[in-house]
């Protein structure tokens, strides 16, 4: 119970998140829009930070027989389903500007070390890999490890980056695609001086 009371905050952490980049995002050109795998927990937790905002957000849920029905604050026609796990990551690849992870189960390090071996490769374009919750990635990963070993390159350690707070993630988000930068003002179609 005390585990489970503890993970509890990255439920909040997640909607905290997903709220930020719905509200932040929305006066963009391009407004971010948060998906997710559709189903309870963390994902809900995305379609929900999004819903409390007024948002739009897409669930990709997969069909499972015993588990996983779509959760109720994915946007109405923003829910689809899934029956291979395949068409569903290559749905989420083709559609995400950036890979938020929170703590989660083996669909999670599925989804994550998927992408991070196709940006490694340069198979896929690159996004920020952004893990939510230093002591959960710490203790499950050893990341220095696979370096010291040989598994990976040093390098492979800028794939990805490691923050606490739904803050720090967006502040990722920020960086990496200049969203604070100033617009500009020679217009669309000026001339490159």
């Amino acid at each position: 119970a005390e585990t489970a009371l503890a993970m509890s905050r990255y439920y909040d952490e997640a909607r905290r998140f997903a709220a930020l980049v719905t509200e932040r995002s929305r006066k963009l050109d391009t407004p971010i829009h948060v998906v997710t795998g559709g189903g309870p927990g963390i994902m809900e937790a995305g379609n929900r930070g999004a819903h409390d905002v007024n948002g739009s957000s897409i669930g990709l849920n997969i069909v499972l027989p015993h588990e996983q029905a779509p959760n109720p604050y994915i946007t109405p026609q923003l829910c689809f389903q899934f029956h291979y796990f395949a068409l569903r990551k290559m749905h989420f690849l083709m559609r995400s500007v950036a890979l938020v992870c929170f703590p989660g189960g083996f669909g999670t390090l599925d989804e994550l070390f998927e992408v991070l071996t196709l940006t490694q490769t340069g198979k896929v374009r690159r996004r920020p890999i952004v893990l939510v919750g230093r002591e959960f990635w710490s203790r499950l990963i050893d990341w220095q490890w696979l370096v010291d070993t040989g598994m990976i390159a040093a390098q492979d350690l800028q794939l990805f980056h490691v923050v606490e707070t739904a803050e720090e993630a967006w502040g990722v988000l920020v960086r990496e695609f200049g969203l604070d930068l100033a617009p500009t003002t020679t217009g669309e179609f000026a001339d490159d001086i």
